[in-house]
């Protein structure tokens, strides 16, 4: 029994230190933005994220409307932008996402998946700025989630039925780029959103919490319950 408590032990141990070391890899090549608390713009409140992950050059941009039901087509994530040090210019790579038509009741169908077709206006000195506006824009702007049943029971029209409008990238899209010395998300200095259709409607993100961190309590918690374990057994010796 000793034996298996050690072997136990030291496993654990591994593992948590395998965590943490993940962890430290996963904080330094990725992290996510978030609308602060309480935003809104004049169609309501607002809610997003985006998470940046940064490879040898590449930088994948995952970015999900997070808003519930929205009401107003200005609750939509229309565009993005970011800056960057010692990384002054680049490409978008690759886009994607699911399509959706929300009708005038509300009901959602399928409008199958592929490009956004989001275009990068701007992409010098460190400033990107991706956008749907003039590109593909007023339609291809990301919606939050539907309400009960799959219905948008909010929705105003401005979405349902929208002809102009639809169809929506369904709640999240990933942009890839190209950005020559760009190897750590440290270089990423700001990120903002964009909402509806009309430019220059914006909320800046705020760091959040990495996921990662997660690992590490799980190991940590693991180790402790064999802690606890060797104290019983010396209790019973």
């Amino acid at each position: 029994m000793g034996l298996i408590l050690k072997r136990l032990t030291a496993s654990l141990g591994v593992f948590c230190l395998i965590a943490l070391g993940s962890a430290m890899v996963a904080k330094a090549d990725s992290v996510t933005f978030v609308t602060p608390a309480g935003s809104s713009t004049g169609g309501g409140p607002v809610n997003a994220s985006a998470t940046l992950t940064v490879s040898s050059g590449t930088l994948t941009v995952v970015v999900t409307n997070l808003q519930a039901n929205p009401t107003d087509v200005a609750q939509l994530i229309s565009d993005i932008s970011f800056t960057t040090i010692n990384a002054p210019t680049g490409t978008l790579s690759t886009q994607s996402g699911a399509f959706i038509n929300v009708a005038s009741n509300g009901t959602v169908s399928s409008a199958g998946s592929g490009s956004p077709g989001w275009g990068l206006d701007t992409n010098t000195g460190g400033n990107f700025h991706l956008t749907a506006l003039g590109f593909s824009g007023p339609a291809d702007l990301i919606i939050g989630p539907p309400g009960g049943g799959g219905v948008y029971t909010n929705a105003n029209g401005s979405i349902a039925g929208n002809g102009p409008h639809n169809p929506f990238v369904d709640q999240t899209a990933t942009f890839t780029f190209t950005i020559a010395g760009l190897n750590s998300v440290n270089q990423i200095t700001s990120f903002t959103f964009s909402f509806g259709t009309v430019a220059g409607v914006t909320v800046p993100g705020t760091p959040g919490v990495p996921e990662p961190a997660t690992m590490v309590l799980l190991g940590t918690g693991m180790v402790g319950i064999a802690a606890k374990l060797r104290s019983r057994r010396r209790k019973t010796v």
